[in-house]
């Protein structure tokens, strides 16, 4: 299935939700924002959703520094 994903399609698993894409990318569910179909996702919602083919999403990670 393919979704976009920050403006790019990708090809991800036909079951997955958003906190099983986030970990398949290295990302902590904690640390990013996700906006799915141009909804920002409160965090304890993102594992209910699973996606669907076409999905649009932007994540947004922080990143500590000096």
């Amino acid at each position: 299935m393919k979704v976009k994903i920050n403006g790019k399609y990708e090809e991800v698993g036909s079951t997955l939700n958003i906190t099983g894409l986030l970990i398949s990318k290295g990302l902590s569910c904690e640390r990013v924002v996700v906006e799915h179909n141009r909804r920002i996702i409160p965090k304890e919602e993102i594992g209910a959703i699973a996606l669907k083919e076409d999905d649009d999403l932007e994540i947004v990670s922080f990143v500590g520094g000096g």
